[in-house]
């Protein structure tokens, strides 16, 4: 498919007329062993980098307060754009400075699921430097076993995981964490499912989305020897665990502070960091609030004086 295939589909979806989700790539060029996204959508495309700024462009002139950067392999932006490779290539950190040097509309720019072992040295610098580039960095991890990971053909370790945390939080230390991770999956034991569960700590995690193998057709994970599958359900059930109390603990930590939220429908804002704050209010407007408490998964607050 061509990159201009790609450009036709910019824009993902409106989530509550506040987020306009911007999809700036699309397709793989990696082969992990239990993902079939490479033969449904071929290898790795990007979107122009004039095209996207006129797309965001549009959306802030419509009115959406955030956009978020999407893509199937999202650090692997630019890779296939002309001047793929060497100084002064495209780059998802280039594309950020771009969209916000060139669209100073844009009050917030979020971006989806990161793959760390691609962060380039310019998404650092953007991290560290750009205030409206928001610190909440969701990490395609999959598993906390160096063993496992290799057998997922992933090309980051455990290690990488717990240095890009460590890194970022030194450049913003206001930074919150999300993590995928796959519980169950083929040849893993309760030991190598158990340095995913202690990943959670020692990367700082917060935001877990967490799902028990389910092996797909055609895929080289799928002829692996398998786990029962209740064995991968308890097993995603115990990570699901972990994260809901790193994240009370991560909301804990936030009590008492005040906090800038974007309001949405439905009487939720998010911080800066992602997290849901219990709010009534237009969508669309920005307030600050005093965090007074948590509760049922979300930031109870009150309006700052």
């Amino acid at each position: 498919m061509s990159v201009a295939g790609t450009a036709s589909q910019m824009v993902d979806s409106h989530d509550g007329h506040t987020r306009a989700f911007l999809q700036v790539q699309n397709g793989c060029d990696h082969r992990c062993t239990f993902c079939i996204i490479p033969f449904g959508r071929g290898n790795s495309r990007s979107v122009g980098m004039g095209e996207v700024i006129a797309e965001a462009r549009r959306l802030t002139e419509k009115g959406f307060a955030e956009i978020v950067l999407t893509g199937v392999d999202l650090t692997s932006y630019g890779s296939d754009l002309p001047y793929g490779s060497g100084p002064g290539a495209p780059s998802l950190g280039g594309l950020v400075r771009k969209l916000l040097k060139l669209v100073p509309e844009i009050k917030r720019l979020r971006l989806s699921s990161l793959d760390c072992i691609e962060a380039d040295d310019m998404l650092l610098a953007a991290i560290a430097e750009e205030e409206r580039l928001m610190p909440h960095f969701h990490l395609s991890v999959q598993s906390g076993d160096d063993l496992i990971l290799k057998r997922m053909k992933r090309r980051h370790a455990r290690a990488d995981t717990i240095a890009f945390c460590a890194s970022v939080r030194r450049l913003r230390p206001d930074a919150a964490f999300g993590a995928d991770f796959i519980a169950g999956f083929p040849t893993e034991t309760e030991a190598m499912f158990e340095n995913s569960v202690t990943l959670v700590d020692d990367a700082g995690l917060s935001f877990l989305h967490v799902f028990p193998f389910s092996p797909r057709a055609g895929t080289p994970a799928a002829r692996m020897p398998q786990l029962e599958r209740q064995t991968a359900k308890a097993r995603a059930a115990r990570l699901r665990a972990k994260g809901d109390a790193a994240l009370a603990d991560h909301f804990a930590s936030l009590i008492g502070s005040q906090k800038e939220i974007l309001l949405e429908k439905g009487g939720i804002g998010r911080t800066r960091c992602f997290a849901p704050v219990r709010f009534e209010g237009a969508a669309g407007r920005f307030v600050t609030v005093a965090v007074t408490g948590a509760q049922n998964g979300q930031l109870v607050g009150r309006l700052a004086s």
